[in-house]
């Protein structure tokens, strides 16, 4: 991967940056005896481009390792991204979410054309999910829902 494809993500999420629209997700509390915040991975696929991690949401400081131990568990996500990325950069990587309603900003360079939202949730203990959402850069935004360990999942765009 090259040098300034890793910096894109973080360039995309600087103050000032232009907003090409917004992600939610919404993580619902399940009703579980032993509840495990979720690791989650969000990317993009489209047509003539690699697939571009937008967000991975893990435990980097799990019982004295670094936590990447676990995100090949995101399976989606690793065979299409996850394995080449080595450790997540700062600026897409981040600690687990608690249950609720999560905004993120969609890259800001991505060109007109169509692609595929793709959001997926792992938990220790729990199940696993994985959520598309087709969307139109410059026309129209999407939504989903998943059914367990994802709530709603939408792109909006401006």
């Amino acid at each position: 991967m090259k040098p300034s494809s890793l910096l894109a993500p973080v360039l995309a999420l600087a103050p000032g940056a232009a907003m090409a629209g917004s992600i939610s997700i919404d993580l619902p509390r399940l009703p579980v005896a032993e509840y495990h915040r979720p690791y989650v991975a969000i990317w993009i696929e489209g047509a003539g481009i690699q697939p571009r991690t937008v967000a991975i949401w893990y435990d980097a400081d799990h019982r004295g390792d670094p936590g990447t131990k676990w995100l090949s568990d995101l399976r989606g996500w690793w065979r299409v991204a996850g394995r080449n990325i080595g450790t997540p950069p700062a600026g897409i990587s981040g600690a687990t979410r608690a249950p609720g309603h999560h905004t993120i900003p969609l890259p800001a360079d991505l060109k007109p054309g169509a692609y595929t939202l793709k959001v997926e949730a792992a938990r220790e203990t729990g199940g696993r999910e994985l959520v598309s959402v087709p969307f139109t850069m410059a026309k129209t935004g999407g939504k989903s829902a998943g059914t367990g360990e994802i709530g709603a999942v939408a792109v909006t765009l401006p």
